[in-house]
């Protein structure tokens, strides 16, 4: 009888409840981090109206916590690879949470910066965490089904917020409170997400293939499946490549470029329009009122976001994932191009939101799944955590710099002007896309191997 190592047992293991129990377990994280950057967008609108900030200061309240999560990622994803994943699941969860608290309880606009930056840092440090959990457990056939799970999650925080928002302001509480709370109800499911994985053990792959310790990786990962899993009785090979070897070799800074260049543009676009949606709504129809614009805000959310969620889900891996960013980042850019250049879009809400949405349906069934999903692939596994989370990082501060200037430019050269810009980005996009690989139904190991080709990775196997 033919026998396996650890990685091939996971690489063949069909689909079962603990690929299901690590979805939710890494799911959940992102539900929050979703949850917990897009609500500063309904909250804006009330902060707005109570403290009256600046446009800049607009732009800076719903950026901090990205240019955070920029610096969080760089640091959590690292710390990952050096100390293990499971080091890291609760500690990130708990600078969301207590960002979120605090967040509720800001004396002043200063203070509420200083506390949506703790709770950045710790959404940073999880985007890593999540995304290479989830692949490092996912088999073959199944993984980018199972990573755009993980990342469809997001879905439900972009709609929770909207929902959230529009229960408080119906509920006649009074704006000033309203707006706290819907900040800090994000540490609920921050809390959650520390119970989860305290119960969920270390990536199998990192322990046998960067601890060298193949068979305490089998038995917690028999443990974990319930025994569904093959039983492995051969030593997974030890593949450690170093941050220095990684950054000495070109072919690794062009697929950074790939993955980082490629999230960053997208982020730019969508983060700029989602956090400030109810700000463009708003540009777009002076005279509706909060709930008006966050109830479109959901629309859009719901109708266009959600079923792109769920076509990237079914279809990733049917697709390409590579193909499908690229295909993404053509039509989501289309939208944007045609806002931009047809008159009089901008001023009837009708076929505005009609248009708008079509580009949150591609962004989803498009970059918005792609660049997280190929990010937690194309890097071994010694430095997928560091490679995802440099890449989140830069895309984080492509957000950032998107939400910053988009009050900026609104301001200055109008709304059409504004998604002009977008346009331009998506089309750079589908440019930083063309140096990636094509992952689907490659294993990671295949993966690696194909990446390291004669590289100077070391591969001890275990005797």
């Amino acid at each position: 009888m033919a026998t396996k190592t650890v990685t091939q047992s996971l690489n063949e293991a069909p689909l079962g409840l603990f690929h299901l129990r690590a979805v939710l377990t890494a799911g959940m994280g992102f539900f929050t981090d979703a949850y917990d950057l897009f609500i500063i967008g309904a909250a804006l609108v009330l902060i707005k109206a109570q403290w009256h900030p600046t446009s800049g200061m607009i732009g800076l309240l719903g950026s901090t916590a990205l240019l955070a999560a920029f610096l969080g990622a760089f640091v959590f994803g690292r710390l990952a690879d050096i100390f293990g994943r499971k080091t890291i699941y609760g500690l990130e969860a708990a600078l969301m949470a207590l960002g979120a608290i605090l967040s509720a309880f800001s004396p002043s606009i200063l203070w509420l910066l200083i506390f949506r930056f703790i709770m950045g840092l710790g959404i940073g440090g999880d985007y890593p965490v999540s995304a290479v959990l989830m692949s490092e457990y996912a088999n073959t056939k199944d993984r980018g089904k199972l990573v755009s799970l993980v990342f469809s999650m997001q879905a439900l925080g972009l709609i929770s917020g909207p929902i959230v928002a529009l229960t408080l302001l119906a509920s006649g509480i009074n704006p000033n409170i309203a707006w706290r709370l819907m900040l800090g109800l994000g540490a609920i499911p921050a809390l959650a997400v520390i119970i989860l994985r305290r119960r969920m053990p270390e990536s199998p792959r990192y322990v046998a293939q960067v601890k060298g310790q193949s068979a305490e990786a089998q038995l917690k990962l028999a443990e974990f499946s319930g025994g569904t899993t093959a039983h492995a009785t051969d030593m997974d090979p030890v593949r450690r490549l170093t941050l220095g070897q990684m950054l000495s070799q070109s072919r690794y800074w062009l697929l950074l470029l790939g993955t980082a260049g490629s999230w960053a543009v997208f982020d730019y676009a969508y983060y700029g329009n989602s956090i400030s949606l109810p700000l463009v709504l708003k540009a777009v129809a002076p005279h509706a009122t909060a709930t008006t614009t966050i109830a479109w805000s959901l629309m859009i959310f719901a109708v266009a976001a959600v079923p792109g969620y769920v076509l990237a889900f079914f279809m990733i891996d049917k697709i390409g994932h590579k193909k499908l960013q690229w295909m993404g980042f053509l039509l989501m850019g289309t939208a944007f191009g045609v806002i931009g250049l047809v008159p009089g879009l901008t001023k009837d809400v009708v076929p505005f939101l009609l248009i708008f949405g079509f580009s949150y349906f591609f962004a989803e069934f498009g970059p918005n799944t792609t660049t997280f999903v190929i990010s937690a692939e194309v890097y071994p596994t010694s430095v997928r955590a560091t490679g995802h989370g440099i890449s989140a990082g830069v895309a984080k501060l492509g957000a950032f710099i998107g939400v910053f200037v988009f009050p900026l430019l609104n301001a200055s050269l109008g709304l059409r002007g504004t998604l002009l810009i977008t346009f331009a980005f998506s089309l750079v996009g589908i440019l930083l896309t063309l140096l990636l690989p094509e992952p689907n139904q490659m294993s990671l190991e295949d993966l690696e191997d194909a990446s390291n080709h004669n590289s100077n990775m070391v591969r001890v196997v275990n005797e």
